[in-house]
């Protein structure tokens, strides 16, 4: 089975996304993920994106996995070419490789982000959307922008 993963934030940090694409061996889109996941970096994103991709590979029952990626980042530290540096970043791989042994065979690939575009289509789309109906959410009354949970006396 193949997975592609995307972490998206608009600012870092800032508003951020996950984007995830399960394909069969057949090459047909069995599954996506596209879900908002709060403030934080870009970095935070990507993990979470791999770490959202692994549970749903888990619960699948798949034991052969590939796992495609444009964040270098992500692929080299998960393979142990690069270091660990950053404390919040570290809890995340710890959990991910966790995850990782629970797998027959892991294969991870760092892709051009050029051959990304459905996860990163869906990571920003679940940005979008949560601002749009975080807009959504207020009104605009007696000239003012008023929260929708906010009570006006006049």
């Amino acid at each position: 089975m193949e997975v592609f993963i995307d972490g998206a934030s608009q600012g870092n940090p800032g508003p951020s996304g996950i984007g995830v694409v399960i394909v069969d061996n057949t090459k047909e889109k069995t599954y996506t993920i596209s879900r908002y996941i709060g403030e934080t970096t870009n970095n935070v994103s990507e993990y979470l994106a791999f770490i959202y991709a692994l549970l749903e590979a888990l619960s699948l029952r798949v034991k052969n996995l590939t796992i495609k990626s444009d964040s270098q980042l992500l692929i080299k530290q998960l393979r142990g070419e690069f270091r660990v540096r950053d404390k919040n970043i570290k809890l995340f791989f710890d959990l991910a490789t966790h995850l990782i042994e629970r797998f027959k065979n892991i294969n991870l690939v760092q892709i051009d982000r050029g051959q990304n575009t459905e996860a990163d289509r869906l990571a920003t789309g679940a940005i979008k959307d949560f601002l749009k109906s975080k807009e959504k959410k207020h009104k605009k009354r007696a000239g003012r922008t008023v929260a929708s949970n906010e009570k006006l006396l006049f």
